[in-house]
């Protein structure tokens, strides 16, 4: 009998452990305010090339609230939440709202491979370094920011959104 129930605390707790993780995202614990941006204050400019070759800067985008999203391919829970962001974009895009996935430092071909089967078309930016994560305070993904059209940030989630409603719930802070 003790064996059992050792085998079966052994399966358990990493069980429950993989099951936390997943449930929070691949975030650490703590303020997301800490050392980095606040809700409140201006998103720190950034200026990046997306899977389009084309340059985006945050300041580019005065005048438009945006959805910042920080992600990797091989995050599982941010593999959950981007048909939910791709259903944002595509129901939000034609009402003013910007949404952009910063790819934390992955090769460009992995992320392009990735985007084309998962059926994203919202714009991808890859950030090869450090320096975008560094000054949003990225210290785990997936993390979003949701800016209004001044560049304030009005709300930060780290971890997965876990549907297209909570998500919504969110864009009442910046939408219009």
């Amino acid at each position: 009998m003790k064996k059992v129930l050792m085998i079966v605390v052994s399966l358990l707790i990493p069980a429950l452990l993989l099951s936390s993780v997943l449930l929070t995202g691949c975030a650490s614990s703590g303020p997301a305010t800490e050392y980095g941006p606040e809700v409140g204050k201006l998103a720190p400019d950034f200026k990046l090339i997306g899977l389009d070759k084309q340059e985006v800067s945050l300041s580019g985008l005065r005048g438009k609230p945006v959805l910042l999203n920080f992600w990797a391919t091989w995050c599982g829970p941010c593999r959950i939440e981007m048909p939910f962001l791709q259903e944002i974009y595509e129901e939000w895009t034609g009402k003013g709202l910007v949404v952009l996935a910063v790819n934390v430092q992955e090769n460009p071909t992995t992320v392009k491979k990735f985007v084309e089967n998962a059926g994203l078309t919202f714009p991808v930016l890859l950030s090869p370094g450090n320096d975008v994560p560094l000054a949003y305070n990225i210290r785990g993904i997936p993390a979003t920011f949701l800016i209004d059209a001044d560049g304030v940030i009005r709300d930060i989630k780290i971890g997965a959104f876990f549907g297209v409603g909570e998500i919504e719930s969110k864009l009442a802070k910046i939408m219009p």
